[in-house]
């Protein structure tokens, strides 16, 4: 995926972003693709902390992308939106790990657990 300059993107722009990122990191961790997940997760970055930048702190948009069909897009909504949404987005990592949905499951576990236990604070 191409990086873009995300301060000269509508929200919607880095929203798709988000997602396209999202799509290609699932990609990655079935093919077992460390380097391209991080890569991406790089790129990811850059959109979160520019959408957290905007006026009234827009990650809240990603709240949008709960019901999205593919598990990794909800993993990093949910995870992403913590701090503004914290009971609706631990619903979205517990039903992962309901379903038992690979390969996100390890990692909603996890941060279930890193939540609960108060190694992770969300900001």
């Amino acid at each position: 995926m191409k990086n873009i300059a995300t301060n000269k993107q509508s929200d919607q722009v880095l929203l798709q972003q988000f997602v396209q990122l999202c799509l290609a990191q699932h990609e990655a961790l079935v093919d077992l693709d460390t380097r391209r997940y991080n890569k991406l997760f790089d790129q990811m970055t850059a959109v979160i902390d520019e959408l957290k930048s905007r006026d009234g702190d827009q990650r809240r948009l990603l709240t949008n992308l709960y019901s999205h069909a593919n598990a990794q897009v909800r993993l990093k909504a949910a995870i992403n939106t913590l701090a503004h949404d914290r009971e609706q987005a631990m619903q979205v990592l517990q039903q992962i790990v309901d379903r038992k949905e690979k390969p996100q499951l390890p990692y909603a576990w996890g941060m279930l657990d890193a939540i609960k236990e108060g190694r992770y604070v969300p900001e």
